[in-house]
This record gives C-alpha cells, structure tokens and sequence, in this order.
C-alpha cells in the first residue's frame, strides 16, 4: 500500500502516461462512490500515425466502439484519471502500475515489474497474439473456413486473446525469477488445463507459446470421453499430438502426476477446489483459474454473524458474498501454502462479463503467523468449512 496522497499518485500517472516512448496501454474502470464516469471503460494506447505517435481512447456504449487518436499533449489523461474511475491500470514496458481508489479517496497501489511490448500498430487486427486464420482457430470453429473470426465467437476470441495476455507475462516473470525453470527441448513447460472443456484455452497457449520459440507439452483434462476423443482428434488434424493431448478424467482422480501450470478456467463449483487442491499437492508453480458457481460456502451460510444480515437477507447479495468469501478462503490456503496469489480481472468488455481470476506463483515463502490467524479467524465468525482445507495433503 502506498503512503502517497491521491494527487501525488495523479501526478506520477501523468508522469509514466507522458513516456510515450515505454507506454503499453492504460484502462479505466469502475466507478468511484457518489462519482459518474464518463464511460464504463476507457482504453488507451499509443499509436504511430504517420511516424508520430498519437494516443489512440477507445470506449463503449454497450453497442459499438468509439475510438479517437489525440497528440499526447492534448489527451485527456490527467481529467480522466480524476473523473472519477475507482480503477486505474498504466502499464509500461519494464513496469506496471494499479490504483485502486478506495470509498474514503484513498489509493492503492501495487506495482510490478515485467515485460510487455509496446505495439503502435495502427491496425488493431495487427495486435493480435493468435491470428484468425490459425489452423486450431478454425478447427475448434472459432474461425470460418476462410480464417475469418466469426462474429457469433467474437467473445471467445477475446477470452483466447485476454488469456494469452495474462499468462506471457506472468510465465516470463516466474523463468526469470527462478520460480519455473527456463524450458528446453529435453525439459519442455508442462501445462494442464483442469476442465478444459472444448480446449479453445489449452490450444491457444499451446499455439502462442510453441509460436514464441517455446518447447511446451500440454495436456488437457476433461470428464467428458467425446471431449477427450474431439480434441485428440483435432491434435491429430493439426500434427501437434506430440506436444499436446487429452484424457477423460475426474480432476480429483487424474493420473497426471504433476505441471509447472495449472489452468482451470470456469470449473464448475468445488471442482476448482479439486484443480487447487491437485495444484498445491502436485507442486505447480503457476496457477491461473477463473471459478465457476460457488454453492459449497453459500450452502454453509446459515448462522450469519451481525451486522452481516443486512446483505444476507437479500438473496441476490448472500450469494455474491458466497462468492467472495469462497474466493478469499481459497487464496488464503494457497498462501498458506507458499503462493503469492492475486486476484485480477479476466476480461471485461461491452460484450463479455467481468470475470475473476486468480493468479498464484509459487514461490516457497513461508506464511506470517498472522495470515494463519485471519484464516482461523474467518472461519470461526462465519462457522463454514471450504471443500479445499479437506483435499490438500500433508
């Protein structure tokens, strides 16, 4: 947390917004109390028009985007930045920075150093990670024949594109950290994606990764045995069954012995907890998931400790607090357990939901005595048992 005034923090914004020459992007969002945005969302990123580089502000109506290029200088970034966004991301090549401006005005902030490229392509098509005539974009028809994104996939295309984002930097963080071994032909990047469904997530970083120069082997896991036998067949289709493949599997009950990733993006209810808990026990050094439906705490919720009834008593709110307290009491455990753990927006937008994800990197440092105490604390006050405690081992 930062001991800055909102307004120190408004002027170190402008400060990394006017170095075009290492901008990335800025968002906007949310809303800060008793304020109105002008938009749900704004986006910036710099632009070469001419060989100059201009400020490209994008937003949404809910139907259509706008977008409008302004000289640095006349960009708005400083008014907008106070306009009253309760959520303000700046990141840079080497760097990134998040505020997050509490009800009483005050400014959280957490940076990171990382790395990012800064694309000015005018373009936005050009930006993309996986282009739409990819062989698997197709193939699991998100593509037309003519490698054309369909419009009826145009959200899933986003979650493939926003997925790749949050995953490249955060790989390229933990081999430099140490915390995941540089990969090599004879040792490839192990990942598995817990659930994977129809495998448009377990193609994309299988594809993205390999397209980077990257020896990975990537295994997917579903239940279902016409997943299994449609995604194998895609593998076949597509020549790459050496590096990736699938098994019909309970997650609780998989044969894979271990990953350096784990993915599980909208397992239903406690089958996150069973791909957290195979993570932790299993020692993957990077987790990203996005739960799913959360009934196992909501259903514990019945002895409410005051003044908490005056949410639970709205039915609609007892269950998105299920959902944050299920959430939370998950990334305590992993912390416990030796992860750093973040929770970040997966992907927002006119047309897809804002999704949670939570993003763990293992890095072996032993929990204070205190986060054991909160994590006691909390389930005492609200007499509830997470189906994680019970399936991590040791």
């Amino acid at each position: 947390m930062s001991e800055a005034t909102l307004e120190e923090i408004f002027i170190e914004l402008a400060e990394k917004f006017n170095d075009t020459q290492s901008l990335v992007r800025v968002v906007f969002s949310g809303r800060r109390r008793n304020m109105q945005t002008p938009h749900e969302r704004i986006d910036m990123r710099p632009v070469l028009i001419k060989d100059a580089i201009s400020i490209q502000v994008s937003h949404s109506d809910g139907r259509q985007m706008t977008t409008k290029n302004y000289t640095p200088e006349q960009t708005p970034f400083s008014e907008l930045a106070r306009s009253g966004f309760a959520n303000i991301l700046l990141e840079q090549t080497n760097q990134s920075m998040s505020v997050r401006i509490t009800k009483k005005g005050e400014a959280l902030v957490h940076r990171e150093s990382s790395e990012r490229i800064q694309e000015l392509s005018h373009d936005r098509s050009k930006t993309r990670l996986l282009d739409a005539s990819d062989p698997f974009l197709m193939a699991v028809g998100i593509s037309d024949s003519s490698g054309n994104l369909k419009p009826s996939k145009s959200d899933k295309y986003r979650q493939v594109e926003e997925f790749l984002r949050l995953l490249a930097p955060t790989l390229t963080n933990a081999i430099k950290a140490g915390q995941i071994d540089q990969p090599t032909d004879a040792k490839p990047l192990t990942i598995v994606d817990l659930g994977c469904g129809h495998a448009y997530l377990t193609f994309a970083a299988h594809q993205y990764l390999r397209s980077q120069g990257m020896p990975v082997k990537v295994i997917g896991i579903d239940i279902r045995t016409t997943a299994r036998d449609r995604n194998n067949e895609i593998a076949q289709q597509l020549g790459i069954s050496s590096t990736i493949e699938f098994r019909a599997e309970e997650i609780a009950d998989t044969t894979l012995a271990g990953a350096d990733i784990a993915i599980a993006l909208h397992a239903c209810n406690t089958a996150t907890d069973d791909a957290i808990a195979w993570a932790i026990n299993s020692d993957s050094k990077l987790v990203l998931l996005a739960p799913c439906c959360h009934h196992d705490i909501q259903a514990q919720m019945n002895e409410i400790p005051e003044p908490w009834s005056i949410i639970t008593r709205n039915g609609i709110m007892k269950e998105r607090l299920g959902d944050l307290l299920t959430d939370a009491l998950r990334m305590q455990i992993m912390k416990l357990r030796g992860y750093r753990v973040e929770a970040i927006e997966f992907i927002g937008g006119e047309h897809t939901p804002r999704n949670l994800m939570i993003r763990a990197v293992k890095t072996g440092a032993a929990a204070d005595a205190s986060e054991v105490k909160k994590y006691d604390e909390m389930l005492a006050l609200w007499k509830v048992k997470p189906a994680l405690a019970s399936l991590i081992k040791g």
